[in-house]
């Protein structure tokens, strides 16, 4: 891994771990996931800061259960 993956992924990842503790919920693998294609998505689209990247994602995927069946997809976050 180089370090510009190095910073994406430490950025994405505290993103995604600042979402879960915004919505007091445990760490889920499907929401994980949705999560961090989602905060992935916001990176390469020019977000460079944890909370930039977190902001979005509160505001997109309001509670667990929008990360399940029916969640928006990342496209939608733009």
């Amino acid at each position: 891994m180089n370090k510009q993956q190095d910073s994406e992924y430490r950025l994405t990842s505290e993103a995604v771990q600042t979402w879960y503790r915004f919505y007091e919920v445990s760490p889920d693998d499907r929401a994980s996931h949705v999560l961090r294609a989602a905060a992935v998505d916001l990176y390469e689209h020019g977000y460079r800061t944890a909370d930039d990247i977190a902001t979005m994602l509160i505001g997109t995927y309001v509670g667990i259960w929008s990360t399940k069946v029916n969640a928006a997809t990342s496209e939608s976050v733009h």
